[in-house]
């Protein structure tokens, strides 16, 4: 079957692709800052003195200026942009194919967030793998492409899939627990609200809520996929025993400030542009 821009699909790509532009350039900082925190961490010998997400910002912007904060932006796009427009384009699809007619309930929302994410996540895992070692400091790498050859030749194109299982251990729960809170939480406002010019603020407070629930369950995961992809040569379980080892239960939870405000104001920026515009285009998100 030909596709146009004109199909749904392709509008709902373009919408996402936009939404996830806007939401990296504004909270990328908190991304290098997360990364940081769980790398250094990580890192540090027990009994070391903790290192907050303050004191890592201000060291970035004192040795890095401030234009430091956004190290990455460019892997980030290069994953995001397409990623988040696959992501919500699978999601439409999805949702048109399987409940054309109704509202999706709660664990059916769960199922297609978590649907949509596994396709987005597995095909753009190579780039996040990238852009994870471009936050962390710990690799020189000057660009995408250059650092995508690099890894090629250094390491194998294995290299490039590391930390898929608990990149998708962390994403697939995410958007599953997300779409689910967000969509009931919608559902619930009254119509009065929901119909008013205040919507979008009413749909960004919920995206509100359902991020953080969703960051804070998922945040384990976060934190081992990051050790996997910084360092290839250990496997998710070596990593889940190294961090509890080192630094206990408490060290899965390093970073949990940065991401969660970063992924949860992502996440609800990212879905309130991609319904204002779907609407504009003349299409139901």
């Amino acid at each position: 079957m030909e596709l146009s821009l004109a199909h749904p699909a392709i509008k709902a790509f373009m919408c996402g692709s936009f939404s996830g532009t806007c939401s990296t350039l504004l909270f990328q900082p908190l991304d290098l800052v997360k990364t940081r925190l769980q790398t250094l961490q990580c890192g540090m010998k027990p009994g070391s003195n903790r290192v907050g997400m303050v004191t890592v910002l201000l060291s970035v912007v004192r040795t890095e200026k401030l234009l430091g904060l956004w190290k990455g932006v460019s892997p980030s796009f290069a994953r995001t942009i397409p990623g988040v427009g696959l992501y919500f384009s699978t999601y439409y699809s999805l949702k048109q194919h399987f409940f054309q007619d109704r509202t999706p309930m709660a664990f059916e929302a769960a199922l297609l967030g978590g649907g949509a994410r596994t396709v987005a996540g597995i095909l753009m895992l190579p780039v996040t793998v990238i852009k994870t070692r471009f936050e962390c400091g710990k690799y020189s790498y000057v660009s995408v492409t250059g650092a995508l050859r690099s890894v090629c030749r250094t390491e194998g194109p294995a290299a490039l899939f590391s930390g898929l299982m608990a990149t998708l251990l962390r994403d697939v729960p995410f958007s599953g627990i997300y779409v689910m809170f967000y969509s009931q939480s919608k559902a619930s406002l009254p119509k009065e609200i929901s119909t008013s010019p205040s919507a979008p603020l009413a749909n960004f407070s919920c995206g509100i809520l359902a991020g953080i629930l969703a960051s804070l369950i998922t945040q384990p995961a976060d934190v081992v996929k990051t050790q996997v992809q910084v360092n290839p040569q250990l496997r998710t379980a070596e990593a889940v025993r190294y961090i509890y080892m080192e630094h206990g239960l408490q060290g899965f939870f390093r970073g949990a400030v940065p991401r969660a405000l970063r992924r949860t104001m992502m996440a609800a920026m990212a879905w309130t542009v991609y319904e204002q515009m779907m609407a504009r285009v003349g299409l139901k998100a």
